[in-house]
């Protein structure tokens, strides 16, 4: 549980109300809109009412509010949001590293800046504050989207980076003869489905279906419900540690019902099988470039992946020579 999720709307103006009288004769009382609501009273009544699947939501909803949360409505430009970015961009990226004994995140520095992308997060995130408090009616009249004019940083997509045979052999086994059993598991799953990281540890053991070979995710951070096709291989891995009930198949040895946190045993495996410059998102792109290079289809690569946005895929279609070559020369190969 983050901190917004038991807090209460911290204003009674964000409800229209009626009178005690009539409403047929009773003019509705309406929220005062005069900008003197805080960022922060915003943030809280946003995250409280918050019902999407963004886990990083309230991480960077709490970092906008150590920013701007002492401004009003009325006060915050697109200034504060400019110069908030560009300080957030200069300085060294974290990385979510579990909890202490306490219960308390522990986030490690990656050493290197904020990439463009989650710049660009952090921008969505206070945009998307904006654009609730002016669909409740909580803005002024007339106010103007802090957001409005501020740009956001070019992603660079293209380079995808996808494990070799060799490099995927060597891996697989390091990640056998890791310390922790189920690391091979959730790598293997990691390739054969093109599934998240955050969907593959949210899975239990009542969304396995063994005879059928099937797992369901349930809502994806797309907020489409997903099922993933499971290959026989990961299927006697799954076996292996099978258990009854409701239990998350990658749980913690400390706290059972959160996911096990596999970080240090990963960059131990990566480091065994020499393979560099990975991270694990890429196992995702390297599903999906196994697939293209195989004579899989944009469309199937992106049925498999949940891509809404064909666009997204479309930086797997250099990998796809055979479907492209056996196309055209069913089409075109008796032209002369």
């Amino acid at each position: 549980m983050n901190r917004y999720e038991s807090l209460e709307v911290p204003f009674a103006s964000l409800s229209v109300f009626s009178g005690t009288t009539s409403p047929k004769t009773s003019p509705i009382a309406l929220p005062e809109r005069n900008g003197y609501i805080t960022i922060s009273q915003a943030i809280n009544a946003y995250m409280a009412a918050y019902e999407g699947k963004d886990e990083s939501r309230a991480q960077r909803m709490s970092w906008w509010e150590e920013k701007i949360g002492q401004l009003t409505l009325s006060e915050v430009d697109e200034d504060h949001i400019y110069f908030a970015l560009e300080e957030l961009s200069n300085k060294k990226a974290r990385y979510y590293a579990g909890k202490d004994a306490d219960g308390k995140s522990i986030f490690k520095s990656k050493n290197k800046p904020y990439a463009p992308a989650t710049i660009n997060r952090y921008a969505a995130a206070i945009g998307a504050l904006f654009s609730w408090c002016i669909k409740k009616r909580i803005t002024p009249k007339g106010w103007e989207h802090p957001c409005k004019a501020i740009e956001s940083k070019p992603e660079n997509n293209e380079v995808v980076r996808f494990l070799s045979d060799a490099e995927r052999l060597s891996l697989l086994t390091a990640c056998k003869e890791s310390k922790w059993p189920k690391l091979y598991l959730l790598v293997l799953l990691g390739i054969t489905t093109g599934a998240r990281k955050g969907e593959i540890k949210k899975l239990r053991w009542s969304d396995i279906d063994l005879e059928r070979g099937l797992a369901s995710v349930g809502i994806t951070k797309n907020g489409d419900r997903k099922t993933l096709p499971l290959t026989p291989t990961v299927i006697k891995e799954l076996e292996k540690f099978a258990s009854p009930g409701n239990q998350l198949v990658f749980a913690s040895r400390v706290r059972p019902d959160t996911p096990y946190n596999h970080e240090l045993v990963w960059k131990l495996a990566l480091k065994k099988s020499n393979v560099k410059n990975f991270r694990f998102h890429d196992l995702r792109h390297t599903c999906a470039s196994f697939l293209a290079q195989n004579n899989a289809t944009l469309l199937e690569i992106a049925d498999v992946l949940g891509h809404r946005n064909m666009a997204m895929t479309k930086r797997y279609s250099h990998l796809a020579i055979k479907h492209k070559s056996a196309l055209i020369n069913r089409i075109l190969g008796d032209i002369s």
